[in-house]
């Protein structure tokens, strides 16, 4: 009976350097497989037997945003072309670059997310079930703390993108998740974490964004549900500051609107549907948000 081959999520992380350009965006097949090769080299001296399994990575830098996705849809495209990849399976190292055609559709980086200082490889380790369980445990235990890049890859990735960074490192997916949740902490974000926690972790699972003054949202079915208040209904519902006067209400309310609409951004970058729901004052918008 054939083993069934399973994955690890990763990637090479890249924080540039303040002010950094990037001068590529992405590297040639080439240039893709010498850096995967250093890649799977670092991986290996961090999870010994890491070498005995397959390594894929896309040679293209991508936002945090683009890789944490409901059912990671970026690594998905690449596992299925790392299964299609020619030679035995064991030891592969594979680094998928850009020829004459550029790299295949879904593995394209999005130019609207190309301006952040955190820059992402995507790469996965596949091999049979049992060794992936065992090195993909090793691999969430220590890249954290001990993943970062041989000085040697991070200035092959410096010189092929042609930029300036200020370090390389090696994570798991969970780790970038960890990450983000504490990004978005510092960006004033943190209430909006768990939704976009559970579309990834748990999307069969209900989560509800319930916090005045916060925006109201309830994420079930593969989507987020939005309440969108008039005035009356906002003030009526409790997400108006307390102590709040009449004169104050209106820049409040302004304020609250903007407050929605980066919600609903943010989320939408994380390609999680967001759809808005009128609801009228005089009823709870929670039940809106059920129907």
């Amino acid at each position: 009976m054939q083993k069934q081959s399973l994955s690890c999520l990763g990637a090479l992380a890249i924080e540039l350097s303040p002010g950094a350009d990037v001068g590529q965006a992405l590297l040639s097949p080439e240039a893709a497989g010498a850096l995967a090769a250093l890649v799977a080299r670092d991986l290996d001296k961090q999870v010994p037997g890491a070498a005995a399994l397959d390594l894929g990575l896309v040679a293209a830098l991508f936002d945090p945003v683009e890789l944490l996705r409901p059912g990671y849809p970026l690594h998905a495209e690449l596992e299925r072309l790392v299964a299609r990849a020619p030679g035995a399976a064991g030891g592969r190292v594979i680094g998928f670059g850009a020829g004459a055609e550029g790299l295949p559709g879904a593995l394209r980086p999005a130019p609207d997310h190309a301006q952040g200082p955190l820059r992402l490889l995507p790469l996965l380790v596949r091999g049979d079930a049992a060794a992936i369980a065992d090195v993909g445990d090793r691999m969430e235990q220590v890249l954290l703390d001990t993943g970062m890049a041989g000085a040697d890859t991070a200035l092959m990735a410096q010189e092929g993108f042609d930029t300036r960074i200020e370090h390389a490192r090696l994570l798991t997916l969970n780790d970038l998740a960890a990450m983000m949740a504490l990004q978005y902490e510092h960006a004033g974000l943190a209430p909006l974490w768990p939704l976009v926690e559970t579309a990834l972790l748990a999307p069969e699972q209900e989560h509800w964004l319930d916090a005045p003054p916060e925006p109201l949202a309830r994420y079930a079915n593969a989507e987020v549900r939005m309440a969108l208040l008039d005035i009356d209904a906002w003030a009526e519902g409790g997400f108006a500051p307390a102590g709040a006067d009449a004169a104050r209400l209106p820049r409040a309310f302004d304020q609250f609107q903007i407050r929605q609409r980066q919600f609903a951004a943010v989320l939408e970058a994380h390609a999680i549907p967001v759809t808005f729901d009128h609801c009228p004052a005089g009823r709870d918008p929670r039940d809106v948000l059920r129907a």
